[in-house]
């Protein structure tokens, strides 16, 4: 046969095609051919299977495998995780329905655990662990894709911990959706929390130090306060003792008491989160702190938007700027602590270019009693408030600057001195007029 330029091309062009299909489809056929081990786990059994799903489990983590766990509805008591586990459901159709016994699933001294893709449903039966899922000292641990509910306690809780907890739906935790105490690195975002008893997410420390954990992109609602108190319950996201957290672009709504609460929490970053209906103080950073910045945060509906407060205990240094709050209300049912603030801040504190609307005590609220120092308060707008600003008079406060905020439809007064129980006293100062070389009031416009 005589072969010419064409019939050459041609033939190189099938022979490149045939080792192209055969090439392309031997990742495919090795897919195929890797044996899928089996759990021996039996869908709807009343039996409890954790001995049958622990022993996969231990197998598997041995030699370095996942598990992929099967669709179903299963039934087991208390598993434990060794180092290494890989623990997979079926595309979110693989439930794990918890038997008793003590604790559900549980890890120890044991680094790179990651659970994804699996439901836990807790059936509010006791439990001696602090979660359903709760681990102790270990790095590398991920838990992504999880719905968690129906815990008698915690829904996640990590000690000691680094790693990350993302894009779980966890509901109807008696206690707090995620509880991390002492982390070693975390990563709290993109979960779906909802209609737990005391909190959203808690990040606490046995000891003040810092913490370092990311809480972004949450969306938190209808956190109760079960287990009472003035504050200790009823948060979106707790902060205790826990330093350089950072806290930004959460939805966070309808809690019992705060959005975001920072208790002796140093150099903590409030950013950028909306919130909406709390019953309480919105945003707080209270007790012996120093340092807090929350800035661009949106607080529609509270008793109080933001407060920056306990200059008694040491709180004190923070930037407060570029917030919006509005829709105050105060809590008449209380016999003392009514509030109705738009913004309240006490000691070496910069409150810059905040809006404040419908505030029905006051807009801006600085110092209480002797305890305020060195505040500056510049470029705010305080609309529809009773008060516009409100400055501690006690003779033992620090400096304050007032200058460039626009008071606009103050019935009682756009800047005013304050009492010891936080009533309006003296005359109206807007244009200047007070006689404390320590308090200086210029360029404000009241309308």
């Amino acid at each position: 046969m005589t072969l010419d330029r064409r019939s050459l091309l041609g033939a190189g062009a099938a022979a490149g095609l045939a080792v192209g299909v055969t090439a392309g489809t031997r990742p495919a056929m090795a897919r195929a051919s890797a044996p899928r081990r089996d759990t021996g786990l039996v869908s709807g059994s009343a039996i409890d299977q954790a001995p049958v799903l622990q022993q996969a489990i231990d197998a598997a983590a041995a030699s370095g495998a996942p598990i992929e766990l099967p669709p179903g509805r299963f039934r087991v008591g208390p598993l434990k995780l060794p180092a290494g586990t890989r623990l997979i459901g079926a595309a979110g159709t693989t439930t794990l329905e918890y038997a008793g016994g003590g604790s559900f699933i549980t890890a120890e001294d044991t680094d790179h655990i990651s659970i994804e893709g699996v439901a836990l449903d807790g059936a509010y039966l006791p439990l001696d662990a602090d979660g359903l899922i709760a681990i102790t000292n270990a790095r590398g641990v991920h838990l992504s894709r999880l719905t968690l509910t129906r815990s008698p306690a915690n829904g996640i809780s990590l000690s000691r911990c680094a790693g990350s907890v993302a894009d779980c739906n966890i509901t109807n935790a008696m206690q707090a959706a995620i509880r991390s105490m002492d982390a070693a690195g975390l990563e709290l975002t993109h979960n779906d929390i909802a209609d737990c008893g005391n909190a959203g997410i808690q990040v606490w420390r046995s000891d003040a130090g810092e913490d370092g954990s990311i809480v972004s992109a949450n969306r938190i609602a209808r956190i109760r306060a079960d287990g009472g108190g003035s504050g200790q319950n009823g948060n979106g996201v707790s902060l205790f003792r826990a330093g350089s957290v950072l806290v930004s672009a959460n939805r966070i709504t309808d809690c019992a008491f705060t959005a975001v609460r920072g208790n002796a929490a140093n150099d903590i970053q409030i950013i950028g989160n909306s919130c909406a209906r709390l019953g309480e103080v919105a945003i707080y950073a209270e007790f012996g702190f120093e340092g807090a910045l929350i800035a661009n945060n949106i607080v529609d509906t509270a008793a109080t938007g933001i407060t920056v407060t306990n200059f008694n205990d040491g709180g004190r240094l923070a930037v407060v700027q570029g917030n919006l709050v509005r829709n105050l209300f105060r809590r008449e049912h209380e016999p003392v602590d009514k509030r109705g603030h738009g913004i309240t801040v006490e000691a070496d504190t910069a409150l810059t270019g905040n809006v404040i609307e419908n505030a029905p005590t006051a807009g801006i609220v600085i110092g209480w009693g002797a305890y305020m120092r060195e505040v500056v308060a510049t470029s705010n707008l305080v609309r529809a408030s009773k008060v516009g600003i409100l400055v501690a008079a006690d003779p033992g406060t620090g400096a304050c600057l007032l200058a460039s905020n626009m008071i606009s439809g103050a019935t009682n007064g756009s800047i005013r001195a304050m009492d010891s129980n936080g009533d309006p006293t003296g005359a109206e100062l807007v244009q200047g007029g007070s006689s404390d070389k320590q308090l200086s009031i210029s360029g404000n416009l009241s309308v």
